[in-house]
């Protein structure tokens, strides 16, 4: 397996809420930046792409 290169989201704050991804072929990985060794998600890009379109429609507001 090759070596993920993992990036922070440019909407992650000074107070340590982030989160990474990385984007192996027809994958979306994400982790929690301070937890790194811990769980990682697992998205294809179809629903990853699902997810960010909710997100900036306000799907997931509460």
């Amino acid at each position: 397996m090759t070596t993920l290169t993992w990036k922070k989201s440019t909407r992650s704050n000074a107070g340590g809420d982030c989160v990474e991804v990385a984007t192996p072929p027809q994958l979306v990985l994400v982790r929690d930046s301070k937890d790194q060794q811990g769980p990682v998600l697992s998205f294809t890009s179809g629903q990853w792409t699902g997810f960010v379109r909710g997100i900036k429609v306000g799907t997931f507001d509460a």
